[in-house]
């Protein structure tokens, strides 16, 4: 990894994205499968590690064994690893479908002893073949997906470094494989209503938070960004200036944008990373009204350690 953030726009790498997304949407659902539910679906998130993304440890056999499920974005494989040391893996090139890495997946599942049924049925995204059956989505350049992941790590330090200092509930750093990203949730302590009833909205948003998140476009916006909202959002919010050129509000998204491109262009980029999303914390918290000792917790007053 050097010091410059790699470009990344998703139309440079759609076919490879498009498969990786629906891989990652297997490894996802087998978590909700298999974890104990918490609230906002956390137990459904996978976790950035320094290979790829994982599930948390799941329960199999009887509550007396853990399996965990994961994309290695460095070997270039889907695998599962149980706690007594038995481990399976699957690989995702050159240029398999999607329908064969999970059948074999969940075959390698069954063979650890960790039977599991998915809900095979794509979610958040434009296409609808059943996963266990896509055989479209093949495309797998291992050099753009290494890309990729050098940009989610880092984006992940950064939302992680926003996030230590807070003391009020956080999620840790999530990887969300219905919309692609990776998010930290911050929540108030009030609840809130749902923005509809549908299960993932009336499960996911039934507290106010605010979010900050990256992700590495899609259709609607074809370049990777830094993204940040508030819910409920109060009347007038979208009419901040979080900095003083860029960073500004998207109608078509619902949510403050600023781009990777601007954030690569910053003599630290880190720093400019971080720039952003303090001040899209600070702006929705004094527009929400949330406890100003929240927001200055986040600003490390009182510090995180002493």
């Amino acid at each position: 990894m050097t010091d410059a953030w790699p470009q990344l726009n998703y139309s440079d790498w759609q076919p490879t994205c498009d498969t990786l997304h629906a891989h990652s949407q297997v490894v996802g659902k087998i978590a909700a499968a298999l974890a104990p539910p918490e609230p906002q679906l956390q137990h459904a998130a996978l976790r950035l590690t320094a290979r790829g993304f994982e599930t948390l440890p799941l329960p199999v056999a009887g509550h007396t064994a853990a399996v965990s499920v994961g994309l290695d974005l460095r070997g270039h494989e889907a695998f599962a690893e149980r706690s007594d040391g038995r481990r399976a893996r699957v690989a995702l090139g050159p240029n398999r479908s999607v329908g064969a890495v999970t059948r074999q997946l969940l075959e390698s599942l069954s063979s650890l002893g960790a039977d599991v049924e998915i809900d095979p049925a794509p979610q958040e995204v434009w296409w609808t073949v059943p996963l266990d059956q896509d055989e479209e989505h093949s495309t797998y350049d291992t050099a753009a997906v290494e890309r990729y992941f050098d940009c989610a790590t880092r984006a992940a330090l950064a939302l992680a470094a926003v996030r230590a200092p807070y003391r009020g509930r956080a999620t840790p750093v999530n990887y969300w494989w219905g919309s692609f990203d990776l998010a930290v949730n911050l929540f108030s302590g009030e609840p809130a209503e749902p923005p509809s009833p549908d299960f993932i909205m009336r499960n996911a948003m039934d507290s106010q938070e605010i979010a900050l998140g990256w992700w590495p476009g899609d259709p609607r916006y074809e370049r990777a960004a830094f993204y940040a909202y508030a819910h409920p959002a109060p009347p007038g919010f979208g009419q901040g200036q979080l900095l003083e050129s860029e960073g500004g509000w998207n109608d078509a998204l619902g949510e403050y944008v600023l781009d990777q491109d601007s954030v690569r262009a910053h003599s630290d980029p880190h720093a400019g990373a971080l720039e952003f999303l303090r001040a899209a914390f600070r702006h929705a918290c004094h527009t929400c009204s949330w406890e100003p000792g929240l927001l200055a917790s986040v600003e490390g007053n009182p510090p995180p350690l002493r």
